[in-house]
């Protein structure tokens, strides 16, 4: 059972529901929130009967990173193998999100910065408020802008000019930048974000959960291959899909114009 003590975690009809809680930090990471994090999405593999994750935060902001006093300060007196272990267990949590079968959204209710940043460019969906303005601000730290996947994975969405700007600077964008330039799936006034977010959770909610998990494998596995490797792996997982039961419904539904009924748990039985 998946039960976190430093942020709040809500299942419901299929959708997961992750509200970072610290509103009084600007929902700043500690050690135990990045650890339980990590657990929780590895949990989520398992967790058959959660099709959609969304994640948020409360307050005004999305995360503004990892805490200054609580990490940050911590890191100062560590040894080389200590800040390894760290910097290894925040790349463990980008890791985590992505290997998560199910469609991860995060919905940005506010700043959204350093690995807080990170864990937006891991999620499959972003979906923003106006107010949500976002650095990857590592550099200004005087840190790497490739932290937590951010180089792999910001040039794989804005291009590698646009990636290589917004990791040497460090430099916030509006939320409509970031619209702009494909960052951002989607931005809504704040007062419509949990309501455009909670309706695209749902749609994804009631698709083909099996499907939507070999879409994300697919995605995440072809990154790095061949075209020819690319389609021989996409021939096998579309086999694979029209083995399952949902392959079955969908034609079914269409003969007979109705909705399909796709089954309610993750899994390939």
């Amino acid at each position: 059972m998946i039960s976190p003590k430093s942020f709040l975690y809500e299942a419901k009809d299929g959708i997961a529901s992750i509200t970072l809680n610290r509103p009084e930090r600007l929902n700043a990471l500690t050690f135990e929130v990045y650890r339980e994090l990590t657990d929780t999405f590895a949990q989520l593999r398992s967790e058959k009967s959660v099709r959609v994750v969304v994640i948020t935060g409360a307050g005004r902001a999305f995360c503004s990173g990892g805490d200054v006093r609580d990490i940050i300060g911590e890191l100062q007196g560590q040894d080389a193998e200590g800040l390894l272990d760290f910097t290894r267990m925040t790349c463990e949590l980008v890791r985590n999100i992505r290997a998560c079968p199910q469609p991860v959204i995060a919905s940005l209710n506010g700043t959204t910065a350093g690995a807080g940043a990170c864990i937006a460019l891991a999620s499959d969906f972003r979906f923003a408020s106006t107010d949500a303005r976002i650095a990857f601000l590592f550099v200004k730290v005087g840190l790497s802008g490739a932290d937590m996947g951010a180089a792999f994975l910001l040039p794989r969405l804005v291009g590698l000019t646009r990636a290589a700007e917004l990791l040497y600077t460090g430099d916030f964008i509006t939320a409509e930048e970031a619209h702009r330039i494909g960052l951002y799936n989607r931005v809504v006034a704040s007062e419509e974000l949990k309501t455009e977010t909670d309706k695209f959770a749902r749609r994804l909610a009631r698709g083909p959960a099996f499907a939507l998990s070999m879409t994300k494998e697919m995605l995440n596995r072809e990154m790095n291959v061949s075209f020819d490797t690319a389609l021989e792996w996409e021939a096998q997982a579309q086999a694979t899909c029209m083995q399952h039961p949902d392959y079955r419904e969908a034609y079914e539904a269409f003969m007979e114009k109705r909705e399909p009924q796709f089954k309610k748990v993750m899994s390939g039985e």
